[in-house]
Parts: structure tokens; C-alpha cells; sequence
């Protein structure tokens, strides 16, 4: 009946996002167990704080999800946030390495990038974060930066990762660099 439920769950997912849930299924196949705590993955990073900081919160997903390498993750993170109405120019900016001409949004990513790989500087984008929206959404950042690479990384070692080539920002495809 869970596995029904789960399967049911997926397939919905899939459909809205035009995304390949397959690893979804061979997951709750496997193990109900395993694809429910999947499932709860979004209660953790889907925290945004609040309405002003929401975009920062956006550029950190989307670096995190881009530094995970994974083309439909990242299509995906880009697909909710134009549904959430992003400026689509701006997450194209970030994907291309243009982050500063971004906004809020390119601020986000900045950030996730440095707390991803250790630059001392990530304190002060997160001051920055902090002064601008508040103590809320820096912690929103910081979590969206630690999460967005979950799901590549979980792809990946289900055997399902794809690397990032080409992302569509709005009807604008842009093809990546490796």
C-alpha cells in the first residue's frame, strides 16, 4: 500500500516538472523505508526565511544544486524557481559564472559557492545576507547550500546522474560549460 502511495506520489512529481523520476520508483521499490526519509529531504532545505531573503535562498540552491553536477537537478531547481517567479536572467547569470550581475539571487549563489568550498570569505557574503534580510535568511542559504547537492550526489550513486550540458532559463537555452 506505501510503495502504491509513494509510487503515486512520484509519478505527480514527475509529470509537473517534466522530470525523469525513475530513480524515485527503483528507490521505493527497494526500499519504502529509504524513499520515505527521502521525501522528508525537502522539510530541510526548502526552509526560506522570510519573503525579502527568498531570493538569496534561490541562488544558494542553485549553486549547490549546479555544484553537485547534475543537469535534470539543476533543470529542476531552475523549473521551481521560475514557477516561483525568478528572474530568469538572473539564475541564468549564475549558471554562467556571472554571479555578481545577478542580484539577490547571484548573492545566494556567491555565497553557497564559498561555504561549499571552504573561502573564508563566505563570512562575510553571509554578514552581507544578514544586514540586507536578516539573521533568517542567512540560515536559509546556509541550509540551501548545504542540500542542493543531495539529490546529484544520491542520483549518482543509484546510478542515474547525468552531468550538467544544457539548462533552459524560461524558453533561453544555454548550454554550460563542463
Amino acid at each position: 500500500m506505501i510503495r502504491k502511495f509513494l509510487h503515486s506520489k512520484a509519478r505527480k512529481m514527475g509529470r509537473h516538472y517534466n522530470y525523469d523520476v525513475s530513480y524515485m520508483h527503483g528507490l521505493i521499490d527497494i526500499s519504502p523505508a529509504a524513499a520515505i526519509g527521502l521525501a522528508r529531504l525537502p522539510k530541510f532545505y526548502k526552509y526560506r526565511g522570510p519573503a525579502p531573503g527568498q531570493a538569496a535562498w534561490t541562488g544558494a540552491l542553485l549553486a549547490s544544486t549546479l555544484e553537485g553536477d547534475c543537469g535534470p537537478c539543476a533543470q529542476l531547481v531552475v523549473d521551481m524557481a521560475l514557477e516561483g517567479g525568478a528572474d530568469p536572467a538572473c539564475l541564468q547569470a549564475c549558471a554562467e559564472g556571472r554571479p555578481q550581475e545577478a542580484g539577490a539571487i547571484g548573492l545566494g549563489f556567491r555565497f553557497a559557492m564559498m561555504a561549499i568550498t571552504g573561502d573564508p570569505r563566505a563570512d562575510d557574503l553571509r554578514r552581507e545576507i544578514e544586514s540586507e534580510f536578516g539573521k533568517k535568511a542567512a540560515v536559509s542559504c546556509a541550509f540551501a547550500a548545504a542540500s542542493g547537492r543531495i539529490y546529484p550526489v544520491l542520483k549518482r550513486g543509484l546510478g542515474h546522474g547525468q552531468a550538467c550540458q544544457r539548462l533552459d532559463f524560461g524558453g533561453k537555452v544555454v548550454k554550460l560549460a563542463a
